[in-house]
């Protein structure tokens, strides 16, 4: 039972991480309203940027990153499992993407998935942003670009790390970033710079 109730507690404490709502934080900081409020919608560092100015967004890009990494790290110190960093990290993504203390709505867990993978694996972390990069450009779409690299980075890291468990970390964020993005899979986003132009037309 000691095992089961370490792995359930890290894991869950990673989704409590993960929950804590920097954009809206930061965002009644800088102009005294939810940032949900306007463009996507979304409390992720990209549409708190566009609603409350690059100060405002860098410093959720961060906070996003930090409290992703700080939910894996505490699996990989503190579980006595190995499949523990595996279910930490989709959970502390699943946090940021779904938080209890923002009623549900959060944001699109790049920034989060980036950090969880950085714990682990920094390469991992690279490989990620080229993926969402290359995804978003070849698409002309960031969700489904956001899709795209949610289901190639585990098997990626797999390829590079030679490491089934890295593989198995990249695996879990990636399928929860798929999953969050496919909910605006046929949406147009005014608010982004690869999709200015399509939702003008």
């Amino acid at each position: 039972m000691a095992p089961l109730a370490n792995g359930l507690g890290l894991v869950a404490l990673a989704y409590l991480i993960g929950s804590i709502p920097f954009g809206l934080l930061i965002g009644y900081v800088f102009i005294r309203r939810d940032v949900r409020a306007g463009g996507s919608g979304h409390s992720g560092a990209t549409n708190t940027l566009r609603q409350a100015g690059w100060g405002a967004g860098g410093l959720v890009l961060l906070l996003d990153l930090l409290k992703g990494f700080l939910g894996e790290w505490l699996a990989v110190r503190l579980g006595v499992s190995p499949l523990v960093p595996v279910f930490a990290a989709a959970a502390v993504v699943a946090g940021h993407c779904w938080p209890i203390f923002a009623g549900f709505r959060g944001g699109m867990g790049l920034a989060t998935a980036g950090g969880a993978l950085l714990a682990v694996y920094p390469l991992g972390f690279a490989l990620g942003i080229g993926l969402a990069a290359l995804g978003s450009l070849l698409l002309r779409h960031s969700a489904r670009g956001n899709v795209l690299t949610g289901f190639l980075v585990g098997p990626l890291i797999g390829v590079f790390s030679r490491s089934v468990h890295l593989a198995l970390v990249g695996l879990a964020v990636g399928l929860v970033v798929a999953a969050r993005s496919l909910a605006d899979w046929r949406r147009v986003y005014g608010e982004l710079w690869l999709d200015r132009k399509k939702s003008r037309s």
